[in-house]
């Protein structure tokens, strides 16, 4: 892996909302009209601006991913992706990896050069943590080395032990 590549991404343990990123990445269900976790936490910091926004867009299939104002956030951008509900098919690792590659493009076709992304899918979703992490870190780099539009990556994590798994990934990475 080209260690250029790993100096644009960043595990960070807080809240994605506070985020100084020009985009963050909601974790939504396909309706995208707000739920819990991630996803309830967005639209509560972004406002009602945002629920308004996302009704006009008519929801997001799995896979796919959707961009909004961010409204009251410090990101200008949200971009808003359905990861799938985990359930072991081989379908899952692709629909997951597909989400970080159609956030990215959204990103790269927007402007953007810095987005932070929560873990997709690893919460109520039912992803395992740490193969999730090992999808959203390759499916970045990946990205990463066909394009340098993108200048910063944050992988906004909640706990500790999250945190813990990421940078050690990242790690593994480099070597």
């Amino acid at each position: 892996m080209d260690k250029k590549i790993l100096e644009k991404i960043e595990a960070w343990r807080g809240d994605i909302t506070r985020l100084n990123t020009d985009a963050i990445v909601n974790a939504a269900n396909p309706s995208l009209l707000g739920g819990g976790g991630v996803d309830g936490a967005i639209h509560r910091a972004a406002g009602p601006g945002l629920l308004a926004e996302c009704r006009a867009l008519g929801g997001c299939p799995t896979g796919e991913a959707r961009i909004t104002k961010g409204h009251h956030l410090p990101a200008a951008y949200v971009i808003h992706t359905v990861g799938p509900v985990y359930s072991g098919s081989p379908q899952d690792p692709r629909l997951l990896s597909l989400c970080y590659k159609n956030s990215l493009e959204l990103a790269l076709e927007n402007g953007i050069s810095s987005i932070a992304f929560p873990a997709i899918s690893c919460g109520v979703y039912g992803y395992p943590f740490e193969e999730a992490s090992r999808i959203a870190m390759a499916a970045t780099c990946d990205f990463l080395n066909k394009s340098d539009a993108i200048k910063k990556v944050v992988f906004a994590l909640f706990s500790q032990e999250s945190l813990e798994i990421y940078t050690e990934g990242l790690k593994e990475m480099g070597k």
